[in-house]
């Protein structure tokens, strides 16, 4: 485990988190999409030669010797409601470690992500650094801990805990630097600052979201010994046997 300690200029700050929140644009508005229920696991296999319900456009995008899959089943294209699990390998087998309800951009999904959108990017991402207001809790990732992931204290009190625990997708950003890094390779036009974070109950701007429990348990147990990566998109875009999806960062 690697700690980072980070001392973070406004602008920065800023600019990684309005990345990533719906709360930026929504906290003031009645606008963002609230879920009444969470999506209902489809897949609930425990132990599979496959990964349930990714189909071979993106399987094929799971690097070989990656052991640990977070998958993301969103309900439908345009919804923000999803279910995420935790998928390792042990020899030829994936075995399902558990699974969480769990919410996506408030618009749904896009296999052309934009800044803005509101829609997560669909495809398959390395999980490379992680971070948060909270210390690290046990974690193998390289671990940011810092002030500068506080949300406004504008937002809503239901989004003001979302970046106590993130962990970084690896989509239009640098690996091996913190979360809030906010270089984006592929310019700016084409979002970031997309991440894993704690859950407010409603959809995202791009983010994935879970409940404080899956999060700790996806900081304790991604290696990047094993390569984690996340699969992420809507049910009918995952099961997709041709192309399909961004091309990974």
């Amino acid at each position: 485990m690697r700690i980072r300690t980070a001392t973070v200029g406004l602008v920065l700050t800023s600019v990684a988190l309005a990345g990533c929140s719906a709360a930026a644009h929504d906290a003031g508005t009645a606008g963002g999409h609230r879920a009444s229920a969470p999506a209902a696991d489809a897949h609930p296999e425990r132990d599979t030669a496959r990964i349930p319900g990714i189909g071979a456009a993106l399987r094929a995008r799971i690097p070989a010797d990656s052991r640990q899959v977070v998958a993301v089943y969103g309900r439908g294209r345009d919804s923000a409601d999803s279910l995420a699990a935790l998928y390792t390998r042990r020899g030829d087998r994936w075995h399902r470690e558990a699974s969480w309800p769990a919410h996506n951009g408030r618009r749904g999904w896009t296999p052309d992500h934009h800044e803005g959108d509101k829609r997560s990017p669909i495809g398959v991402f390395t999980l490379s650094d992680a971070g948060g207001v909270l210390p690290a809790p046990g974690v193998r990732l390289p671990y940011t801990r810092s002030a500068a992931f506080t949300a406004p204290s504008y937002w809503k009190p239901n989004y003001r805990h979302d970046f106590d625990l993130v962990i970084a997708i690896d989509y239009n950003r640098l690996t091996g630097t913190s979360p809030l890094d906010p270089t984006r390779p592929r310019g700016g036009s084409k979002g970031g600052g997309i991440w894993l974070h704690l859950d407010h109950g409603s959809g995202t701007s791009a983010c994935v979201s879970l409940p404080k429990e899956g999060m700790r348990t996806l900081l304790r147990t991604l290696d990047p010994d094993r390569h984690p990566v996340i699969v992420m998109g809507d049910r009918a875009a995952l099961a997709q046997d041709g192309p399909q999806g961004s091309p990974q960062d």
